[in-house]
Parts: C-alpha cells; structure tokens; sequence
C-alpha cells in the first residue's frame, strides 16, 4: 500500500532531525574528551608547588587558584570536583607532560604567548588570569623600583618566559643584569634567600607566594615595576576542538556565575526560584546549552554549588583569604577588570 505524500514529508523531516540530533551530540565527542571519559578522571598538570595557587596541604590534597579551575572542568565532565587528579610539573617539564598525553591540561602559572599557540602543538583555551613579571628583592637593600638594581643578579626560573622578558626589559631600560636560573621555584627562592642574587623575578602571583614562604616575609619588597604584562590559562593538545571548548566554557562558568550574582550559599535558591530566563539557562533549568558536550543540563549549576563563583574561588586563593592580592585587572568587565564571559545561548 503506497504511502501518503503529507506522511512521506513527515516521515522524512522527522529522519533528518533525528540524523541532526545525533550529529551534534557526536559532534561533541572528541578524542580527548573520551579518554577523559574512559580514565574517569581529568588529568591535570599543575606547579611542583606555587602557595595559595597549587599546592598539597598537610594531608594531601592538592588546593589552590590553579586546582579549582581543574575541579570546574572534572566537574562539568563527572559532576565530581574529586575526579580532577594532579600532576606536578616544572617549568620545563610541563609542555612536554601535556604534548605526550600524561596530562590532559594544563593549569598552572603558565602565560599564554604566541610561540605556544603556533608551534608547539598546543592550544590555549582561555585566560583565566591576569598578571605581570615583576621583582622581588631584600628590604635591607633599600631598592624602591626595578631601575635601582643595576648591576645586579637576578634569579629566574629555567624554561620560562621570564628570563627573555627581563632581557629585554634590561636592554630597554638599560640596567645591566645578570641571570641565574633554576629548575623549580623552591630553589629560586633558596638561592634568593642564601644572597646568590640580589632579586627574584617572576609573574607577581609566584612572587607573592615566594615572599609569604620566605621566615620573615617583611624582610622582602614586592617592587611596584611590572616588566611585562601576563596572563594566565588553561592549554590543552591540539586535535580535539571539543575538549579545548569545554575546558574554555568551565572557567566562563565561574565568570558568569560572578556576574548574575550567584554564590556557593545562593545557587541552590537562585535555581528555584529566579525568574531571570538567562539565569534559569544558565542553571540548566530551561535548556541543556551544554547538550554538544554530552553533558548534563546542571553542569553550570554544579560547578557553582562545589566551588562558588570567580570572585569566591579568587579571595580564598590568591586574594583576601590566600596571596592577599588586589583583584586589579580580575575584576569583572562591568567593575573596571578584564574577566568577560561569552555568551549563554
């Protein structure tokens, strides 16, 4: 019996929506994602031990700015902020983790230049901190401003973007400068401390974390000089689009969180009861925006009921409750800072 024409149109647009649905929740299926799915867990590479950014605690867990962005992304994948496990890694080590699969991102004082972008196999996801390289140097020197220290020997770590930076700065500003470098932060600050040098540089966030550890932190001056603007993110390994998107919108998560106003003690209320149509989006009350990353409609929501928002996850870290440095430039874009989140549609 041959089939109507109006039910062959209907039978025919219902196979080509179903063949769009499954193309886009495979779409969302990458190589990357899967393993991660396959491992149950998010690798993370992180620093061998930056305070208040990442760091093992007396039991060891690991905690910190850097390990909360890595429990956003475990969350958005499991809904678990203890599937994300941690790797240390050194300045030098830490491309070569990430390149060869022992990590499947990278977190941890990294600034994102265009070398990394271009050749090294690497993506850089998104900034999730905004810093710049300064000095660190003995109060009993009397030095003020990066300027005065001509002459000078300044400890630096191996493989980082400091060592060029402060180079140039030098031949700039002509102030002759002689660098030693280190493999790990630890022994920066060792020699700094034992008068190998007479000043550290580094981003102002391992700087503050090397003058708290110092025995007598009013002993050292954080310089007011930035040699050079940086900033901070999330890198990933090229050949999977999905997983550098997902890990991208894991950081916007926190941002927007900041920005509707919702909080660790909120978020439960808010998803209630707010009737904001972005805010009910954003929560996974109204759609699954996520649905290209096979995840579920709350991830958003989880990740603001484990961690809180940016501003939460930054004063208990690197702010009031950590470092105890001003948010300057990570302050959201509508409070005179840097942070904007792209759109939730």
């Amino acid at each position: 019996m041959p089939v109507p024409p109006l039910r062959r149109l209907l039978l025919s647009l219902a196979g080509t929506a179903l063949a769009s649905l499954l193309a886009v929740q495979q779409a969302g299926a990458g190589p990357i994602l899967d393993a991660v799915r396959r491992n149950g867990a998010v690798r993370c590479g992180v620093s061998t031990g930056v305070a208040h950014m990442s760091i093992p605690d007396a039991a060891g867990r690991w905690t910190g700015f850097d390990t909360e962005i890595c429990r956003a992304v475990a969350i958005a994948v499991f809904g678990d902020p203890e599937r994300a496990r941690f790797v240390p890694t050194t300045a030098q080590s830490r491309f070569t983790a990430l390149q060869s699969g022992e990590v499947d991102m990278l977190s941890r004082t990294t600034a994102l230049t265009l070398a990394r972008d271009s050749t090294m196999g690497l993506t850089q996801t998104v900034a999730h901190f905004y810093t710049g390289q300064g000095l660190l140097v003995q109060r009993r020197t009397g030095v003020s401003r990066a300027t005065e220290l001509n002459d000078a020997t300044v400890c630096t770590t191996q493989g980082s973007t400091n060592e060029r930076t402060l180079e140039d700065w030098a031949r700039t500003n002509r102030v002759r400068m002689t660098q030693i470098a280190f493999d790990t932060q630890p022994n920066v600050l060792a020699a700094f401390m034992a008068g190998r040098c007479d000043a550290i540089t580094n981003d102002m966030i391992n700087l503050a974390a090397n003058r708290l550890a110092a025995p007598d932190p009013n002993a050292l001056v954080l310089l007011p000089d930035l040699i050079f603007k940086e900033m901070h993110g999330v890198l990933v390994r090229n050949g999977d689009a999905e997983w550098a998107a997902l890990t991208r919108w894991a950081v916007f998560a926190l941002i927007q969180a900041e920005e509707f106003g919702l909080t660790r003690a909120n978020v439960e209320e808010m998803r209630r009861t707010s009737a904001d149509p972005q805010i009910q989006r954003f929560l996974g009350r109204s759609d699954n925006i996520g649905v290209g990353f096979g995840l579920q409609a709350d991830w958003a929501y989880n990740i603001i009921r484990h961690l809180g928002n940016y501003g939460e996850v930054y004063e208990r870290t690197a702010g009031s409750g950590g470092l105890g440095m001003d948010r300057g430039p990570n302050r959201l874009w509508n409070q005179g800072g840097l942070l904007m989140s792209w759109l939730w549609q």
